[in-house]
């Protein structure tokens, strides 16, 4: 199952709570995702690798993404395998739009997926099927930036501040008022966007998750955290047409991205 996890716009903390405030909960295909169903976590989230060899595919990945959604929208023939590690990963693909990279689209899963299928799968999906957004047209294309996140390092929390602000991304469950089990997760950059400390990242997502009641410390005591990191790489639709057009083709004829795009 899929899920979101994107900052939409600042949220306020002040108790008053927009229900789009959030990507609901990064992993959603059809942005139910991690706002209130409990199948994410499935065994064993895919492989650790070490950062340096992840990283230096990620590129790659951002290229696929946007090749994927660019052949999608003017209705083009798939594109060829890529030749990334094609291992399991749960994975969120994120769309941003303008300068000043507006959310446009984020969906994931927190269930391992071959990257192959994943990333194809997810880059429309976050493109197209977003609950929160209507879907990208061809004439946005120019203007968007793609991330790819890779998640990895899965560990049960011992409490719901045993996580470390810029570093872990968070998943919660916990029970709302009327006793059903609910999910919800940001990764790792959300709460440093939104400059938010560690209890307010709490109570933001309590609220996303769809916890209505007041939030006491003993609800943020309840919650089970489970904590996670994200490899994340961004390439904007100008590097990806440079990279295109240097090889003097209408599409790329092999994936071979150099690293030059920071992740």
């Amino acid at each position: 199952m899929s899920s979101s996890c994107c900052g939409t716009k600042k949220q306020k903390l002040n108790g008053n709570y927009s229900a789009n405030g959030h990507c609901s909960g990064e992993g959603g295909s059809n942005g139910t995702a991690m706002n209130g169903h409990n199948g994410y976590l499935t065994n064993g989230h895919g492989n650790d690798v070490g950062h340096s060899s992840m990283g230096a595919q990620m590129p790659e990945m951002c290229f696929y993404c946007f090749e994927v959604l660019y052949r999608e929208l003017n209705n083009l023939e798939e594109p060829r395998t890529p030749s990334f590690t094609n291992d399991p990963f749960p994975l969120f693909v994120t769309w941003k739009i303008g300068k000043d990279r507006r959310l446009r689209g984020c969906i994931g899963t927190f269930s391992a997926m071959r990257l192959h299928s994943g990333l194809r799968e997810y880059a429309i999906t976050s493109a197209l099927k977003d609950s929160r957004f209507s879907p990208i047209t061809r004439d946005e294309i120019q203007r968007l930036t793609v991330s790819v996140s890779i998640l990895q390092g899965f560990e049960e929390a011992r409490g719901y501040l045993d996580w470390t602000l810029g570093t872990h991304g968070i998943r919660i469950e916990f029970y709302n008022e009327r006793g059903s089990k609910r999910t919800a997760t940001y990764l790792p950059q959300v709460a440093t966007e939104q400059g938010w400390d560690q209890t307010q990242t709490i109570d933001s997502l309590l609220r996303k998750g769809g916890y209505r009641a007041a939030i006491t410390p003993e609800t943020r005591r309840s919650i089970k955290l489970t904590r996670y990191t994200s490899q994340e790489c961004h390439m904007t639709y100008g590097e990806y047409r440079d990279l295109v057009e240097g090889r003097g083709v209408s599409g790329p004829s092999q994936y071979n991205v150099p690293g030059k795009v920071q992740c």
